[in-house]
């Protein structure tokens, strides 16, 4: 089996959160091509860049630096368009930024001047949710990121950690279909990391979303997804999907992780035949 014929497969299975994952997909990635202007001639960031993400299902693209994935990200979000190819949420042509899709990035882009709940309250004040309904779902979130008794504090009174969980719960509370995420932990010390991993696998078990989840990090990777989207470069492109099969938590010293954990490493590095898990 060659590297384009592995990089279409994929499944259902069960997951830790006891529930099988769908089979139908909320994200369709169609032949997605992406090029620029260069000096020499048009550059090819992207090209032929096809896979799905299933309903609820927690998904990790991952690829060497220049591989075109927050290019990726941004096409998927809405921000920027193709030169080529579709993305699909809920079988719709994503044409722009729509409030199915919650985004949150690397940097965190909050307010300064609102306080936590104002910040995470931003994207319902146009909806046409009423304002009671606003007020319990802003507290339920707040609640579900761990930010009790934080609600009426400015982000500059915020630590890094939590300044990104006020921003997943904005992105959160317009109940989007897809919570799409740009390295959203890169700014934060390790230690930080790894419990923003952990709440985050929580969040998601509790609400059901699909993730797409962009990162560098191998082992955050094989950490959060159920399955992994390894691109290459020169042109951008799926390289191979991987199936993650292991039971949460996931601990990077198990011997199974590992094994992923260099396959993973093994096909952004290009190296050729590496092993199964």
């Amino acid at each position: 089996m060659n590297d384009d014929e592995r990089g279409t497969e994929k499944g259902g299975r069960s997951t830790d959160s006891g529930h099988e994952t769908a089979t139908a997909a909320r994200v369709q990635v169609s032949d997605i091509a992406k090029h620029y202007e260069g000096n020499e001639g048009p550059i090819r960031a992207l090209e032929g860049v096809s896979f799905d993400v299933s309903d609820g299902e927690f998904v990790c693209l991952v690829g060497p630096s220049g591989c075109g994935k927050t290019t990726m990200f941004r096409i998927i979000a809405g921000l920027e368009s193709a030169t080529a190819g579709d993305v699909f949420l809920n079988d719709e042509r994503v044409d722009g930024p729509t409030s199915d899709m919650g985004v949150v990035f690397q940097e965190y882009h909050l307010f300064p001047w609102r306080t936590v709940r104002g910040n995470v309250a931003f994207g319902l004040e146009k909806s046409d949710v009423a304002a009671e309904e606003r007020r319990a779902r802003v507290e339920r979130l707040v609640e579900l990121v761990g930010l009790e008794g934080f609600g009426d504090s400015y982000p500059k009174e915020l630590s890094g950690g939590m300044k990104q969980r006020v921003a997943i719960a904005r992105a959160l509370a317009v109940d989007p279909d897809l919570l799409l995420m740009d390295e959203p932990f890169g700014a934060v010390d390790a230690q930080t990391r790894e419990m923003l991993q952990t709440e985050l696998l929580e969040i998601w078990r509790e609400t059901g979303k699909t993730v797409l989840f962009v990162t560098h990090d191998v082992e955050e990777a094989v950490k959060l997804a159920d399955r992994i989207v390894v691109m290459a470069k020169e042109p951008g492109r799926v390289r191979e999907v991987i199936d993650v099969d292991l039971p949460r938590p996931r601990a990077r010293s198990d011997a199974k992780f590992g094994r992923y954990y260099e396959r993973v490493l093994g096909l952004i590095r290009g190296e050729r035949g590496t092993p199964d898990v």
